[in-house]
Order: structure tokens, then sequence, then C-alpha cells
């Protein structure tokens, strides 16, 4: 009999600061909510400790958008 196999989990999308995003993206916190407002700014949530986040797979789609452009 063979062993049991573990299932594996894919990788969690991982969570980037909005700090850290803003510095990929290259713009300020103001332009950020400028354009969250305005409905341009990457989707970003918040976490139970407050911090505001961006996921990193829509993080990196949004800058290939910004590329694109």
């Amino acid at each position: 009999m063979s062993p049991p196999t573990r299932r594996r989990r894919a990788p969690k999308d991982e969570l980037v600061p909005l700090p850290d995003a803003l510095e990929e993206i290259g713009i300020s916190r103001a332009t950020w909510y400028r354009w969250r407002d305005r409905g341009y700014a990457p989707e970003a949530r918040r976490t139970p400790s407050g911090r505001i986040c961006v996921r990193r797979s829509v993080l990196d789609a949004f800058k290939e958008e910004l590329e694109a452009a």
C-alpha cells in the first residue's frame, strides 16, 4: 500500500500593503484616492487589522493595463 498523499493548496494570493502598491505603481496616495473615486484604481480591501491592501494578482493586472495604455 502506498502512503497517503497530501493535497497541495494553490498558493494564496499575497496581500500588498497600500504604501508598497503605490510605490510599485509610482503614484501618490492622493492620486490613488482620486483614481479610486473615479473607479480607475485597483480594488483594495481593508484587513481586520485596519490596513488597506491590494491583492498581488489585481495589482499585477493593473500595472499591465497601465503599461498597455
